[in-house]
C-alpha cells in the first residue's frame, strides 16, 4: 500500500486493474472522499483537489472537517512490557518516544 498526504491529511493509494488506473481515498477520517488518476501526476492533483473540495463543502454547509491523524497514539500495554521498552530505549541512548518512532518508522 502506497499513500501521500496534502495539507496534512493521507491518502491510501491502490491500482485497479478493471479501471485501469490509480485509486485513492483520505485515510484517517470517516467521511469517505475518493479520487482516481490515470498517471502519478494526475493522481496528485485529483488528491488535492478532493482535499481542497472536502474543506470548502464544510465550510459552505458549515460542518467542522474531520481532522487527520493527530500524532498521537495511545497504547496500553502490562506495566512489565512498558517497563523492558524503557530500558532497551535508555541502553540505546534514546527516549522511549523517539526509540518507539524509529521502530514504527522502521514498520510502518
Amino acid at each position: 500500500m502506497n499513500t501521500m498526504s496534502y495539507k496534512r491529511y493521507a491518502a491510501q493509494i491502490e491500482y485497479s486493474n478493471e479501471d485501469d488506473c490509480f485509486v485513492g481515498h483520505i485515510a484517517g477520517i470517516n467521511d469517505v472522499i475518493g479520487f482516481h488518476g490515470d498517471s502519478v501526476h494526475r493522481l496528485h492533483k485529483a488528491f488535492e483537489e478532493a482535499v481542497d473540495d472536502y474543506l470548502e463543502t464544510c465550510k459552505k454547509i458549515g460542518k467542522l472537517p474531520q481532522k487527520p491523524y493527530s500524532g498521537h497514539i495511545m497504547l496500553r500495554v502490562p506495566p512489565e512490557i512498558h517497563a523492558r521498552v524503557a530500558m532497551r530505549a535508555k541502553a540505546n541512548g534514546k527516549s522511549l518516544n523517539s526509540w518507539m518512532m524509529e521502530l514504527l518508522s522502521r514498520e510502518a
